[in-house]
């Protein structure tokens, strides 16, 4: 089984200025200890997305494994180490086949069902959330809280990763709750090693 790090940090293309932003802050990210690092970039065209993936991958590839969000043709094509799908996105099973049996696959869900659904793919881990009301999604689902982290932990034993609105001060009410890992986009954006310092600290 995957064993995944207390801090799962996001890097959302549309929440920072540019491609030197995104660059700088995966940098600072695992000089600060971090070792996995998802690249999320919904409006960006599949040029775009492996430019940006293959330069991360240059600069920070030896030090964190890299996730590529939706994506299984760009999570090949830049090598990352594994892909991240939504309930809209490719059926787990046919990211699998694409990416194939040593490449992480993680799937998000936002209820007991769909976890449950989840967790009889050939899913490495997966996520539950929002945990708390987040502002890096347009439309998101409903909050799950506390109590949904509970249940979801009860209801598989892969790897859980919580996210939505986690930030230092919840965090470890979070992983007291039953995720084995914390996912953060918002709170790692202002001095992002500085606040992965923090975070690492605080969940140790």
């Amino acid at each position: 089984m995957v064993q995944l790090p207390r801090l799962y940090a996001i890097l959302d293309v549309s929440l920072l200025p540019d491609a030197g932003a995104l660059y700088t802050a995966a940098e600072e990210l695992t000089s600060s200890g971090v070792s996995v690092i998802q690249y999320r970039n919904k409006s960006g065209n599949a040029r775009q997305m492996l430019n940006h993936a293959r330069e991360l991958k240059r600069r920070i590839g030896g030090q964190a494994k890299l996730i590529m969000n939706d994506r299984a043709d760009l999570c090949l094509a830049a090598e990352f180490d594994g892909v991240h799908v939504g309930q809209d996105d490719l059926m787990p099973e046919s990211v699998r086949k694409i990416i194939g049996p040593k490449r992480l696959l993680g799937v998000s869900t936002h209820n007991p069902e769909q976890l449950q659904e989840a967790d009889l793919t050939s899913a490495d881990y997966l996520a539950i959330g929002p945990v708390f009301s987040t502002s890096s999604k347009a439309n998101p689902d409903p909050v799950v809280g506390l109590e949904g982290v509970r249940r979801a932990r009860q209801l598989t034993r892969k790897p859980l990763v919580a996210i939505g609105g986690i930030t230092r001060a919840n965090a470890v009410s979070v992983i007291e709750a039953g995720a084995d890992s914390v996912a953060v986009i918002s709170d790692l954006l202002r001095e992002p090693g500085k606040s992965a310092e923090e975070f690492l600290r605080i969940l140790r």
